[in-house]
């Protein structure tokens, strides 16, 4: 059996798995869903303002510490690949398994800012003007999102390259959003990269909203494409 490390995107915590975690759980895994630092409820200002990048990284692997985990599956959703990644490259070889779910898959030096497109820059520019180091949520959306620590979208990654040693890299494409998705060029790049298991799901950037049950299958392998596609349609007749 895996044992899972569910990472939240931007403005998210540890429910935004609330729907994937029982399916894990249920099929005999064992699962972890984290909120990050200056997301959680009880932080203060001056916690939201100082995190960033190494912040979010680091909590991931003080929670690989603090539980002993190794052959560790991280799954990051959006923002959160930022996170795996560089949490990854800090963790000594005790990561089995990345999932970038419709997620930024980094290079040395890339912060989530760089990364993405013009759409997003724009949001995040908008969304700090408040308080100028926290991003608010876009309209719309579940009622507890929080407002995001600016300093985690412009912060550059450190990787030393030892993340690119871990056995399996998956990248998961939500095709359902085409037209504001940062992440078309990436899912191309990775398509042709050896080293990178692509899967594409039809769903929004939300899927594990969407469609629990295919996120939930995928991460536990198996399925086909087509058996993904089928668990979509189940929940969201045509």
């Amino acid at each position: 059996m895996a044992t899972f490390v569910l990472v939240p995107g931007a403005w998210k915590g540890s429910w935004s798995y609330e729907a994937v975690v029982p399916l894990l759980e249920r099929a005999g895994h064992t699962v972890h869903a984290l909120t990050l630092t200056g997301l959680r409820p009880d932080d203060d200002g001056p916690t939201v303002a100082a995190a960033n990048l190494d912040t979010h990284a680091d909590d991931v692997v003080r929670h690989l510490d603090r539980h002993d985990m190794t052959d560790a599956t991280l799954v990051g959703h959006s923002y959160a690949g930022m996170v795996i990644a560089a949490a990854a490259d800090r963790a000594g070889g005790r990561i089995a398994r990345l999932v970038h779910l419709d997620a930024y898959v980094p290079h040395d030096g890339e912060s989530c800012w760089s990364s993405t497109n013009d759409h997003f820059r724009e949001l995040f520019a908008d969304g700090a003007g408040g308080t100028g180091y926290t991003v608010r949520p876009p309209g719309g959306g579940d009622p507890r999102r929080r407002p995001h620590p600016l300093g985690s979208f412009l912060q550059r990654v450190r990787l030393t390259g030892a993340h690119t040693q871990v056995p399996r890299r998956e990248f998961v494409y939500c095709a359902g959003w085409e037209d504001p998705t940062p992440f078309a060029e990436l899912r191309a790049r990775l398509g042709a990269d050896p080293g990178w298991q692509v899967h594409d799901l039809p769903t929004g950037h939300d899927a594990m909203h969407e469609a629990p049950e295919a996120v939930a299958a995928l991460l536990i392998g198996g399925e086909t494409a087509t058996e993904l596609h089928d668990l979509v349609r189940q929940r969201h007749p045509a």
